[in-house]
């Protein structure tokens, strides 16, 4: 069966003016590098301000809303957008978390909206998600940073830790506890916060999979009341509309996986002793099975992008391709170092590298990123409670999907 997208004509236009522009402005020295520890701070500075070039025509965020910085276009042309950013070595939309704008289409009043989803649409403003903290890593309802009403204020206390983001952001998102006395999911507001701010401080982290992930410390840190999003105990809520898009409630426009296409091309290409490796009928199985499993989570990743953008209800959908995204991504770097040996290992650095060092970098990012959004085993309880096999049931959180009038 054949799942190749057909384009009509008009979009194979918008292909060639969006191929040709990123052609024309994007040079080869500032594409996105294999390994992100690559990206140098004169190259971040670089894409922070071509990024509000790119703002402007529409193409950062295509499908969020015109009428407050985002490009108002198809799913169609979002698409084709991704498919041309990743050719031409774009790299993440304006280096913002972007789970935080569903939240601010369903909850934000229309000032807040202004005030923070315009500028990060535009790319003026990059945001990190502040969710995880040392003592309670995935729980997100046991959070324990608080925030005392002051005022028309709010003072913040506590931290966090493993927040992702390369070199600074102008907002840090996420909830903080308001109220010790009442019960979980009922004690937390959901706040946006300014940085620089007094009492903030941001401790970069040097882990495996880079150095994009930051300690965060709150010391008396004031927070204006029109920074609260939502009510003072609808954290909760809030963060779950965040969630439901990490949890891969939006799906996926168009789902690339280098690694494995790099695999078939090794295994195609490589000769062992005189013989193509690909002759082997270990090998053929080895890499038929990843392609396999790669090419189920991208159809897992259309499928529930179709249901977002159709405005379909999303039940399991998106929850049951994370949980597949999980676990066979670890299957996958698994057959790769079968295959490849330790021609894997190799990093973007090394003399004889293959694909650059793709193979090798895929690997030390996925050993991390597993626990991004949550644990495994926190997808699946929520996938459980979806199709209803858990002692609990839940439902999707609202999502710009089904509670505005947009997409998103």
């Amino acid at each position: 069966m054949d799942f190749a997208l057909p384009y009509t004509e008009e979009q194979q236009q918008f292909r060639e003016e969006v191929r040709t522009w990123l052609e024309a402005n994007i040079p080869v020295e500032m594409r996105n590098p294999v390994d992100q520890r690559d990206l140098t701070e004169e190259m971040y500075w670089w894409w922070r301000g071509k990024n509000k070039e790119i703002a402007a025509k529409g193409w950062l965020f295509p499908s969020y809303p015109k009428e407050y910085g985002g490009g108002g276009l198809s799913g169609d042309h979002e698409t084709i957008i991704e498919e041309e950013f990743l050719r031409a070595g774009v790299p993440g939309r304006g280096f913002t978390n972007g789970v935080i704008l569903p939240a601010l289409l369903v909850w934000a009043t229309e000032e807040q909206k202004e005030k923070f989803l315009r500028p990060i649409l535009t790319a003026e403003k990059v945001a990190w998600q502040k969710f995880t903290e040392p003592q309670s890593g995935a729980d997100l309802a046991n959070y324990q940073s608080r925030a005392v009403r002051d005022g028309d204020d709010w003072v913040l206390e506590g931290q966090n830790a493993f927040i992702g983001g390369l070199y600074e952001c102008d907002l840090l998102y996420g909830p903080m506890q308001t109220d010790p006395d009442a019960p979980r999911h009922r004690n937390l507001g959901y706040f946006m916060i300014d940085v620089p701010s007094p009492g903030l401080k941001l401790v970069e982290q040097d882990l495996l999979n880079g150095h994009e992930q930051h300690f965060i410390f709150f010391d008396k840190v004031r927070v204006p009341g029109d920074h609260l999003i939502g009510g003072d105990h609808q954290g909760w809520q809030v963060a779950n509309t965040t969630l439901e898009q990490e949890h891969g409630g939006r799906g996926q426009a168009f789902p690339r996986d280098d690694a494995v296409e790099n695999l078939i091309t090794y295994a195609k290409g490589t000769k062992h002793n005189g013989v193509n490796l690909g002759t082997d009928p270990v090998v053929q199985q080895t890499t038929m099975d990843a392609f396999l499993d790669s090419h189920r989570n991208m159809l897992f990743g259309k499928r529930t992008y179709w249901m977002y953008t159709n405005r379909t209800e999303i039940m399991y959908e998106g929850n049951l391709s994370s949980v597949h995204g999980r676990e066979s991504s670890l299957r996958i770097v698994k057959k790769v170092q079968d295959v490849m040996g330790m021609y894997a290992l190799l990093n973007s650095h090394e003399p004889g590298v293959p694909f650059g060092g793709q193979e090798e970098d895929n690997q030390r990012v996925r050993a991390g990123q597993n626990h991004a959004g949550g644990s495994t085993n926190i997808a699946k309880v929520v996938l459980a409670r979806r199709i209803g096999i858990s002692r609990t049931k839940e439902r999707p959180a609202p999502t710009p999907s089904t509670a505005t009038s947009y997409g998103g």
